[in-house]
């Protein structure tokens, strides 16, 4: 499964504040989550990432993929 910044994860455990669910800040060898709940930002390894993340629970996208990614159709 592929992760894009921008994408908001399940974990398998909760942060102690109550929230399970993370928005990814950055990706690459490691990455960079903030909780949703309290805003805490933690940088893990990507294989503790992939082995404690349950799935994304909503995608970074949040509408049209072409106004993201700069593209204004044809000329």
């Amino acid at each position: 499964m592929s992760y894009r910044v921008g994408d908001v994860v399940r974990m398998k455990k909760p942060h102690p504040c109550g929230s399970s669910t993370w928005k990814i800040l950055r990706v690459g060898a490691d990455f960079r989550i903030k909780c949703t709940g309290c805003g805490r930002v933690v940088m893990l390894p990507r294989p503790q990432f992939m082995k404690n993340v349950r799935g994304i629970a909503d995608s970074g996208l949040g509408g049209d993929a072409d106004s993201k990614s700069g593209n204004r159709g044809p000329a």
